[in-house]
């Protein structure tokens, strides 16, 4: 049976003696729940040998209180535990001097999805240096990478960091929190006292979850639109779709598992798709739909779009399943049967406002430019790509704890 981080440190009174007599504050989101579902900062807060002192919540809030995305969240003062709750997707993404003050460890809790836009990754990254700068200790309580340890994607460019590029890491990077941390400290050069409560029992290649506990856990959205393991897996694709003008369904129950507009011809981007790059639909089937979005792009209007299924009938194959090359190839597809298609969205995109988002999303612009590209090949893509997978898988090596 798997044991997360949290529950570890709840059920083993000699893994948290350490914490004795410290001030400890908890890094979390909606999805930091124990074995039983309690929230991790209710169960720590009613342990008698700890004493929380405060909370910090990242994108969407400690409770997930806010739905949309880039939807900034205010601090306030938990009403149940009479602690102040600082927001670290507020005024401030980085912890501020008054907000280190109010305690001497970190525990961070946080599901992550497996992918480098990940917004929590970026937070993880700002508390460690924070950390670092005014000699506070950090406890990562891991958790699982529910898309496993398959790594897929270009690796972000020197100059293209942002909240969203929190390190020249691919798209889907493979690592759990903790392994990331570790990741972080080596390669920025920390000097920090961080521990990893670690996973015990967590098999990434065991069927039929690969990566997420199937049986074992139930999911609880990290972020709002993240409603389920099928749109974990597709995201590192998926996420794609935020800086263009389709759709990715949010407004829909299916976010981030699809993708449409009002003027596209899904069936005809599908039929494309399949004749450039059939070895990239693999892992997945993908189905023509019709959704009508209730908010966000395209809100209240008819969208003909494609969805991807991630577990067809045979089941799901993690390794074959390539959602950024997926996702990737669509683009293609409808820059090619409709060339002049006002595909990138130009807007302020967290927080950055003169680049373009899918460059900022990709950390460079070398995917936008090969979708562009008319004479641009799958061929030509794979030599730019693979290179940096089997760099990343090389160098994350050190780093692995499972």
């Amino acid at each position: 049976m798997i044991q997360f981080g949290l529950d570890r440190l709840l059920e083993d009174p000699d893994l948290r003696r350490p914490l004795a007599g410290k001030r400890i504050a908890l890094l979390a989101h909606p999805a930091s729940v124990s074995r039983d579902l309690t929230h991790g900062l209710d169960a720590l807060a009613a342990l008698p040998d700890l004493n929380i002192t405060a909370a910090f919540g990242p994108q969407h809030g400690l409770r997930g209180d806010k739905q949309d995305n880039m939807v900034e969240s205010p601090d306030y003062s938990d009403p149940r535990h009479g602690i102040p709750v600082f927001s670290l997707y507020g005024a401030v993404r980085r912890p501020t001097d008054a907000m280190l003050d109010s305690f001497d460890v970190l525990l961070v809790d946080l599901q992550d999805l497996g992918c480098r836009i990940y917004t929590f990754i970026t937070t993880l990254r700002y508390v460690l240096e924070a950390a670092a700068r005014q000699g506070k200790a950090v406890w990562v309580l891991d958790r699982p990478n529910p898309a496993g340890r398959p790594v897929e994607g270009l690796r972000l460019r020197p100059g293209w960091e942002s909240f969203v590029g929190a390190g020249p890491m691919p798209m889907r990077h493979g690592l759990t929190l903790g392994e990331l941390a570790r990741w972080f400290i080596a390669t920025l050069k920390l000097d920090v006292d961080c521990q990893v409560v670690t996973l015990a029992g967590w098999q990434p290649e065991a069927a039929p979850g690969y990566g997420w506990p199937l049986g074992q856990r139930s999911w609880i959205n990290p972020s709002p639109n993240a409603p389920n393991l099928a749109m974990a897996r597709a995201y590192a694709g998926t996420v794609l779709l935020e800086g263009t003008t389709l759709s990715e369904g949010r407004g829909t129950t299916r976010p981030l598992e699809l993708f449409g507009a009002p003027d596209i011809d899904a069936r005809a981007v599908i039929a494309e798709m399949r004749a450039l790059a059939p070895e990239w639909l693999k892992g997945c089937r993908l189905r023509e739909c019709w959704f009508e979005p209730t908010f966000h792009k395209h809100a209240g209007k008819l969208c003909n779009g494609v969805q991807f299924h991630v577990e067809p009938c045979d089941g799901y194959d993690h390794q074959a399943f390539k959602p950024w090359r997926l996702q990737t190839l669509a683009f293609k597809a409808l820059r090619r049967l409709q060339p002049d298609y006002p595909l990138w969205r130009d807007f302020g995109y967290e927080y950055e406002y003169d680049r373009l988002a899918i460059d900022l999303i990709n950390g460079s612009p070398l995917l936008r430019e090969w979708v562009d590209d008319p004479a641009a090949t799958p061929a030509d893509f794979e030599a730019l790509v693979r290179p940096d997978e089997v760099a990343w898988e090389d160098e994350r090596r050190g780093f692995l704890l499972y």
